[in-house]
């Protein structure tokens, strides 16, 4: 049984509920329960009762691919989504959020003292987000870095973008600012933005150009 952080369990031998707010090791994980104090358990010791289980692939299979006129084509926007788990605020929860109209090709690997974990590969849908990675909150200065290389798709007559690279360790002062509101997310938390904006147009300027 493959246990998640945020996964809500049952402890087989006492009557315990509580979510998985850590995994210690890979026999050991820690479980908050309702008077929010965390019970660190064997993992063989608790039974799944529900919890949003992903694909482990990660992958989509047969979708249908919608074709976006040009000229409602969203170019640009895609950022690293980080909220709190809806039951534990101890977890948080990293989701690609894809606000442009490409399809995204994702591959994303942590590393931590030179050990990689290939964590997800799959598609983001255009105007969508997917959850990639899961971790402690109070854990942010052992949070391992993050490499995500995104290759970008649509059926659209656009022509094509290069591959976005992202390959950073988050600290304490990128999650310093106000949470926002997510709307792909229905929920306030952090958005990292990954692509660089376009270049604001001074209109001034542009004026100026055609009389030069």
């Amino acid at each position: 049984m493959q246990l998640k952080l945020g996964d809500f369990v049952r402890f087989v031998d006492e009557n315990i509920e509580g979510y998985i707010t850590r995994i210690i090791d890979k026999d050991m994980i820690g479980v908050t329960d309702n008077n929010d104090f965390e019970i660190p358990v064997m993992a063989s010791k608790v039974t799944l009762v529900h919890g949003d289980i992903p694909d482990e692939s990660g992958i989509v299979k047969n979708r249908t691919e919608t074709t976006v006129p040009e000229a409602v084509f969203i170019d640009e926007g895609i950022y690293l989504g980080l909220v709190s788990d809806q039951h534990s605020q101890a977890v948080a929860h990293f989701h690609l959020v894809n606000e442009s109209s490409y399809q995204l090709l994702l591959s994303f690997t942590t590393e931590k003292n030179q050990h990689f974990k290939g964590e997800f590969a799959g598609v983001i849908p255009p105007h969508k987000a997917v959850r990639i990675f899961s971790a402690n909150m109070g854990d942010i200065q052992l949070w391992p870095k993050f490499q995500l290389e995104i290759l970008y798709h649509t059926p659209a007559n656009i022509a094509p973008k290069e591959p976005l690279i992202y390959h950073q360790s988050l600290k304490g002062k990128d999650l310093s600012v106000a949470k926002v509101d997510i709307a792909l997310l229905k929920q306030k938390g952090w958005l990292i933005r990954l692509d660089p904006p376009a270049p604001a147009i001074d209109a001034d300027k542009l004026i100026a150009s055609f009389f030069k």
